[in-house]
C-alpha cells in the first residue's frame, strides 16, 4: 500500500497570497502602480454573492483596489456590454472580471467576447485561449494556474511524466492540458464518453479529475504512486440531512493508492482565488509595461 500525502492547497495559495501582497507593496512604492480587478455580479445568486465578497475581501487584502459592479438580474445585454466597455477604458481597472454564470436570458460568450483580452483575468477570452495553445504569454484561466502551481511545488520535474486529463472544458479541462504539455508531459485528454476510461486514468502519472461528477474516480482506476489533482467541487447529501462537499475522485479509494491528492475542499478550490490576484497583478505590469 502506498503512503498517500495530501497537497495542501490552503497552505499554498496562503503562501502565495503573502508573495502578490508584497509584490504589490513594491509596485506602489516603485512605479506608484496600484493593480485593480474589477468585479461585475449580476443577479442574486447566493453562492456567486459569497464568491464575490470574498475576491473584494482577498484583493483589498493584498494592497489592491477593487471595484465591484452589482447589477440587477433583468439588465439587458447591451447595458452590461457598455459596462465592460468603460472597464475596458478605465486606466485603474487592469483586471476585469465577469461573474459566472449569468441570469437566463444574457449571452455569456458575448459579453466574454467583449472584455479587453489583456485584462481579461479570468483567461476566457478567445484570444487567451489561442495565446495559452501558441505558447504565447497570455492570462491563463485561474484554477488551471493554480493545479500547475501545485504541480510544480510538489512535483519539480514533469518533463517526461505521461498526464491524463478526465473532463475538456474550456474553463479547466483545455487550459490545464495546454499548460502540461508546456512542462513536457505527454498528455491524453478523456472524458465521460471516453471508452476504456478506468485503463486510461491508471496510465497516468499525474492524473487530473475535472469532469463535474461526483466521486466518478474510482480508487482501482488510479496508478499506484500516481499524483492526482482533484478539481470537482459537487455537494451531495452528508449526515443528519445536510450536505458536504466531494470532488470527482473517490478520496477513501483514493487513500493508500495515490502518492499525492488534492482533497476536496482544501485543495484546488483555495488556489482559485489566489490565481485569480495573480493573474491581476500580471496584467497591471504588462499594462505598465513592466513585462512579466
Amino acid at each position: 500500500m502506498v503512503q498517500t500525502q495530501l497537497i495542501d492547497g490552503k497552505a499554498f495559495a496562503a503562501k502565495l497570497l503573502l508573495e502578490i501582497g508584497a509584490e504589490v507593496a513594491v509596485l506602489r512604492e516603485a512605479h506608484g502602480l496600484q493593480p485593480g480587478l474589477a468585479v461585475v455580479l449580476v443577479g442574486e445568486d447566493p453562492a456567486s454573492q459569497v464568491y464575490v465578497r470574498s475576491k473584494a475581501k482577498q484583493t483589498v487584502a493584498a494592497g489592491m483596489r477593487s471595484f465591484e459592479h452589482k447589477l440587477p438580474a433583468d439588465i439587458a445585454q447591451g447595458e452590461l456590454i457598455a459596462l465592460v466597455a468603460r472597464l475596458n477604458a478605465d486606466p485603474a481597472v487592469h483586471g476585469i472580471l465577469v461573474q459566472l454564470p449569468l441570469p437566463g436570458g444574457l449571452n455569456a460568450e458575448a459579453v466574454i467576447a467583449c472584455i479587453d483580452p489583456d485584462k481579461d483575468v479570468d483567461g476566457l477570452h478567445v484570444v487567451n485561449a489561442g495565446r495559452l495553445a501558441a505558447g504565447l504569454p497570455g492570462l491563463v484561466p485561474c484554477t488551471p494556474l493554480g493545479c500547475l502551481l501545485l504541480l510544480q511545488d510538489v512535483l519539480p520535474a514533469m518533463s517526461g511524466l505521461e498526464a491524463v486529463v478526465v473532463g475538456r472544458s474550456a474553463l479547466v479541462g483545455k487550459p490545464i492540458a495546454q499548460l502540461l504539455l508546456q512542462q513536457n508531459c505527454t498528455v491524453t485528454m478523456a472524458h465521460s464518453r471516453s471508452k476504456n476510461l478506468p485503463e486510461l486514468c491508471r496510465r497516468a502519472d499525474i492524473l487530473v479529475a475535472a469532469v463535474g461528477r461526483a466521486e466518478m474516480i474510482q480508487g482501482d482506476w488510479i496508478k499506484p504512486g500516481a499524483t492526482v489533482i482533484d478539481v470537482g467541487i459537487n455537494r451531495v447529501p452528508g449526515a443528519e440531512g445536510k450536505t458536504k462537499l466531494v470532488g470527482d475522485v473517490a478520496f477513501a479509494q483514493a487513500q493508500g493508492v495515490a502518492g499525492l491528492i488534492t482533497p476536496v475542499p482544501g485543495g484546488v478550490g483555495p488556489m482559485t482565488i489566489a490565481c485569480l490576484l495573480r493573474n491581476t497583478v500580471t496584467a497591471a505590469r504588462r499594462q505598465a509595461g513592466l513585462n512579466r
